[in-house]
């Protein structure tokens, strides 16, 4: 089962990274030195100095809090499709309920 780490640790852990960054030859093995101290995963740790390399502005790519913003409206989008299918569902009941047709 994967570690948690709270956002204290992972911000200490990138923050390492960055200072000690010129110290090493990549930043492969700037992680995997920081990494080892603090029990945690070269490549996990590697994806965290990038991602806040985004969040920074250095890079280009997707920050954070855009994820987050996409993940709500991806969940917010699953919650309207099923309401509209039980809508859809429960007027073709009613519409067939009230069809006088059907009325003996």
């Amino acid at each position: 089962m994967p570690k948690k780490f709270t956002d204290e640790e992972k911000s200490r852990a990138v923050r390492m990274v960055q200072e000690q960054r010129s110290e090493y030859p990549t930043l492969r093995a700037t992680c995997e030195a920081v990494g080892s101290r603090y029990g945690i995963g070269r490549e996990t740790l590697r994806g965290w100095v990038n991602q806040a390399r985004v969040d920074g502005g250095e890079v280009e790519g997707v920050s954070s809090a855009e994820r987050e913003e996409i993940r709500q409206l991806r969940a917010e989008n699953r919650r309207l499709r099923e309401d509209n299918a039980i809508l859809k569902a429960a007027a073709t009941f009613f519409a067939g309920e009230l069809d006088p047709r059907k009325r003996s």
